[in-house]
């Protein structure tokens, strides 16, 4: 079983010509509330791929609708908690180019307590992977008590902060970063190469498997000496919102299905080639039929 330790938030979408710029008052082409947050996207996608999936999560009780939605998706909610305070929720910018730019208020993904969390811990076994993002209070704990409990820890730092910094990264059996967190996590400038990039974690992390996802520039697998890349996918995206999410998910119900990691960059990539295609964050991330599809005749196939 994996254990998600993330964020539930309502993602407010606005399609807007470009970014908004400092001064500037833009009108929207288009308005949606949808499900969103790291943690609830990266839960659907790997529930979605097919993976056994348990989302530790707060949401305001008004919402939980969304826990509902997740629940059919097959995602174990049994951990997920109803409470009396604002759910978590984001302002999400789309532009006509399909990229997108995000305001986040945490609300209730930012009151887990001592002891919310240990009632959690107590019911991983040794062995069980933990999830976690960077949306969530009490990281330090958490990372702690698992490391403890032979736990299998994967971590996505979105979004970084300095404080993922001084988290004992060296414990995660396996971590995901996009560029930006690369660079942030070796102190290389931007624009670094990504065999740079590469080089730097492995001396930083020797022991943990790591995934570097570069967008329209494909995706990198290293652990010891081994160094996987997948290529991008030729695909015209309409949003990006979930994008990574989506990847993670697939990535990770293929780990949970003994795929190599060739494979599971395979099957992460071509998700998320489809889901870019898409608006919307959970609305944009596509079950394993699809998947299937696309992996025999093409990411473009009908």
């Amino acid at each position: 079983m994996l254990h998600n330790f993330g964020s539930i938030n309502l993602d407010h979408f606005y399609h807007v010509p470009h970014l908004v710029r400092p001064g500037e008052t833009l009108a929207s082409h288009d308005y949606r509330v949808g499900l969103g947050g790291k943690g609830a996207n990266q839960s659907l996608a790997m529930a979605r791929a097919g993976g056994r999936v348990r989302h530790w999560g707060r949401l305001g009780r008004q919402d939980a609708w969304a826990r509902d939605l997740m629940e059919r998706a097959g995602v174990a909610v049994d951990a997920l908690e109803l409470v009396d305070e604002p759910s978590g929720h984001a302002i999400i910018q789309v532009d006509d180019q399909g990229e997108n730019a995000i305001l986040l208020f945490p609300g209730a993904n930012h009151g887990f307590t001592p002891d919310d969390l240990d009632a959690r811990l107590a019911e991983v076994a040794p062995g069980d992977w933990l999830l976690a993002q960077n949306e969530c209070n009490a990281l330090p704990r958490v990372f702690a008590q698992a490391r403890a409990q032979g736990v299998k820890i994967a971590f996505n730092p979105a979004p970084m902060t300095a404080a993922v910094a001084e988290l004992p990264l060296e414990a995660c059996r396996l971590l995901f970063v996009n560029r930006g967190e690369a660079e942030a996590l070796t102190g290389l400038a931007a624009g670094t190469p990504a065999a740079t990039l590469l080089d730097a974690l492995a001396r930083r992390l020797p022991d943990t498997e790591t995934v570097l996802t570069l967008g329209g520039d494909g995706a990198w697998y290293q652990h010891g000496d081994q160094r996987h890349f997948q290529p991008p996918l030729p695909v015209v995206a309409r949003d990006t919102t979930a994008a990574g999410d989506t990847f993670i998910g697939y990535y990770l119900a293929a780990v949970q299905a003994d795929l190599p990691p060739t494979a599971c960059l395979e099957r992460a990539a071509t998700a998320a080639a489809l889901g870019v295609q898409r608006l919307g964050a959970t609305e944009s991330i596509p079950d394993a039929a699809e998947v299937e599809q696309a992996l025999h005749h093409g990411v473009d196939a009908p």
